[in-house]
């Protein structure tokens, strides 16, 4: 079995197995749709990614919920920050996104 895995990575083929395997497992893990999501996001509104606060799946992929500093203030506990939910397709790709909270830093969620 090792000798055929040597010659296979010699000439740079895959084994009937090997490609069934990776054609059939195209959805991406949790971490990797945040991951995702937050570069994604960013580069559409123009904010980086301050954190993660959910992860779950979706119909069609992931749903992400991002947060971002929107506004940075002086105190840092002024700053106004957003929850970004962020839908990605199956391979990580981003379909949608919405705001669904926009809040100081220094508030609690009661």
């Amino acid at each position: 079995m090792t000798e055929q895995r040597e010659r296979l990575a010699r000439t740079g083929k895959k084994s009937a197995a090997s490609s069934k395997k990776s054609t059939t497992t195209s959805t991406i893990g949790p971490e990797v749709a945040a991951r995702h999501a937050c570069r994604g996001l960013g580069r559409l509104i123009g904010h980086d990614a301050e954190g993660v606060s959910a992860v779950r799946r979706a119909e069609q992929g992931w749903r992400v919920h991002v947060d971002v500093v929107e506004v940075l203030r002086i105190p840092d506990t002024t700053s106004l920050l957003a929850t970004y939910e962020v839908d990605l397709d199956t391979h990580g790709e981003l379909t949608q996104y919405r705001r669904i909270r926009r809040y100081r830093r220094g508030e609690s969620d009661d």
